[in-house]
């Protein structure tokens, strides 16, 4: 196993479990991902891409479906939030909409959103009103 955190693999989904996903990892190792990691819907014999988070001491492998790493992960979440503004022009959500409510808009958790959001509102690409968030 020549795996490193971070490294980009290639997942297939093989079953569900109360923990998460069980999925085969570049169809030579099992890993688990787990269901904090899971942001939409996935089912049997699913492919995607996925990246290596963790590599326990008993040699299971954790993965998630999103680059490991602040700069990674942000700029995909702003890419989101961005690319669902141009469509729909505002999004009626904020920093105290729920998480399910994110989830559904954006398909992220709420602490992605609002990091997102922070670092859009910082370099002024987007502005908050009450509720709502609108392109500049």
């Amino acid at each position: 196993m020549n795996y490193s955190l971070g490294d980009q693999v290639n997942l297939l989904i093989l079953r569900q479990t109360d923990l998460g996903f069980v999925v085969k990892i570049d169809q030579n190792h099992e890993g688990l991902l787990f269901n904090n990691e899971i942001h939409q819907v996935l089912y049997k014999n699913q492919e995607l891409k996925g990246f290596i988070k963790n590599i326990r001491v008993d040699g299971k492998i954790d993965v998630t479906l999103r680059p490991q790493g602040y700069r990674y992960s942000i700029e995909d979440d702003c890419d989101r939030i961005i690319e669902k503004l141009k469509i729909k022009s505002i999004l009626l959500l904020s920093d105290n909409s729920s998480p399910e409510e994110i989830k559904s808009q954006l398909g992220m958790s709420k602490k992605a959103f609002k990091k997102a959001l922070g670092f859009l509102y910082k370099r002024k690409i987007i502005e908050i009103k009450k509720g709502q968030i609108e392109l500049i």
